[in-house]
């Protein structure tokens, strides 16, 4: 499958809250992707098939000084475990490198076993733990 990836724009967050809303407990929302777009240091991007150019995932991130911190990253359900995600995972990494950053580092939850496979195969280590970080820790 060829994919391509670009800026996420207003007219794509219906695509994205459908895979937002199908891969995590707490979705976030309109308004919240929308006030991203207004963050200087804040970078999301969207996986696009060629050529019918359908949204199949997105990733964001923030720059934090000299960081990248992954915030979201989701690929369409029917789409998981073909390799998509760790594409769009370097993609974003490489992005950060572009603009000078020298370590990335996000959270994850603890039952979510498939992203910290991920995560692992890319050369993530799990540093630590924070207590209540997420409102429903399951």
């Amino acid at each position: 499958m060829d994919i391509t990836y670009a800026h996420l724009k207003e007219e794509d967050i219906d695509s994205i809250l459908k895979i937002e809303q199908a891969s995590f407990p707490l979705p976030w929302t309109r308004s919240m992707f929308e006030q991203e777009l207004h963050i200087p240091t804040s970078h999301f991007f969207v996986a696009r098939t060629l050529p019918g150019k359908e949204i199949i995932g997105y990733a964001g991130y923030w720059q934090v000084v000299d960081e990248l911190h992954l915030i979201n990253i989701a690929i369409k359900p029917e789409l998981r475990r073909q390799g998509l995600g760790k594409h769009l995972l370097y993609y974003i990494l490489c992005d950060g490198k572009r603009l000078g950053l020298k370590r990335a580092t996000l959270e994850v939850r603890a039952s979510n076993l498939a992203a910290q496979r991920l995560y692992e195969q890319i050369g993530f280590k799990n540093i630590a733990r924070r207590k209540n970080y997420y409102a429903n820790n399951q």
